[in-house]
């Protein structure tokens, strides 16, 4: 009889036990041995707020890759926004900021913005977020001993872009390479329509009742750098910005008096495809072998 009680009891308290030890249902706390901090520009209210570094670190995760990542990319995102944040602090050591906290330099959200946002969901994923950005603490890039300013984006076409293709300078670290997960990404495609007055408006056009467009010059991958509609040249990534458009990787067609749009991607195309390092992670690559993948000839140092 005793034994059947010790066997019940076991039963009943290896499950408890097995979740206490490895399901963590309070959260995570830093622990800071550092006063280093990052001051962020509310691009709202223009308040300038002092961050201490790495909750800055988590601030941006949160912001810029979804929890339902896998771990390792949100490990390349840490690592990623945390070189990138270093850069802007490097530049903007005489300014007033160092960084926005918009997709002008990086979202970043705040405890209270992310504890509305998630609600009851708040502590298993800020444990998430707060475990990449400790595996990965103080780790960085850099290029020749110089920190990278290691750019990412959402989605790309199936290739990444020369940063020259997109931007105006030619980086050693961010080439072109190859990204063929991004075709898992459910922002992979889009289409989008116009009526024919609001896409002129929105071009700043005259109205006409045909469209005509040209394609003057694209990048290795197929985006448009230049194109002539209706006899204007415009710059693609100008076309995308003014059309609200994912990607300057576009075809437009007309159909009456509705213009009908396609695009492939989704953001600059230049440095690390988030959703490429999503599909990267699920194949068994580890954070670093992500980074090393999009930023060629990078190295991981550690603050």
């Amino acid at each position: 009889m005793k034994k059947l009680i010790l066997v019940t009891l076991l039963i009943i308290l290896i499950p408890f036990i097995v979740v206490s030890l490895f399901i963590r249902t309070d959260e995570i706390k830093f622990h800071y041995i550092s006063n280093k901090v990052v001051r962020v520009k509310d691009e709202k209210t223009n308040e300038i707020i002092k961050v201490p570094f790495e909750e800055y670190v988590k601030g941006v995760l949160a912001g810029e890759m979804p929890t339902s990542f896998e771990l390792e990319a949100l490990k390349a995102q840490a690592v990623a926004s945390r070189s990138y944040v270093m850069v802007k602090i490097k530049q903007n050591q005489n300014n007033d900021y160092d960084v926005v906290n918009t997709v002008n330099n990086q979202v970043y959200l705040t405890d209270e913005e992310l504890k509305a946002k998630w609600q009851g969901e708040y502590t298993s994923k800020i444990n998430k977020i707060k475990t990449a950005v400790l595996e990965t603490k103080g780790e960085y890039l850099t290029y020749n001993n110089e920190v990278v300013e290691a750019l990412f984006f959402s989605t790309s076409t199936g290739q990444t872009e020369n940063s020259e293709d997109v931007f105006t300078s030619k980086v050693p670290y961010l080439r072109s390479v190859s990204s063929s997960w991004d075709k898992d990404s459910p922002v992979y495609e889009d289409a989008v329509s116009f009526n024919l007055q609001d896409f002129y408006t929105k071009l700043g056009l005259e109205y006409n009742k045909t469209i005509t467009t040209e394609v003057l010059e694209t990048t290795s991958t197929g985006r448009i750098k230049k194109i002539k509609i209706n006899g204007k040249e415009f710059n693609g990534r100008d076309v995308a910005s003014k059309l609200s458009l994912r990607s300057n990787y576009f075809t437009i067609t007309q159909n009456g008096e509705n213009v009908n749009i396609t695009t492939k991607g989704f953001g600059h195309g230049v440095g690390m495809s988030q959703y490429g390092a999503l599909g990267m992670a699920k194949e068994g690559y580890t954070y670093d072998k992500i980074l090393k993948h999009y930023y060629k000839g990078t190295e991981i140092k550690k603050i």
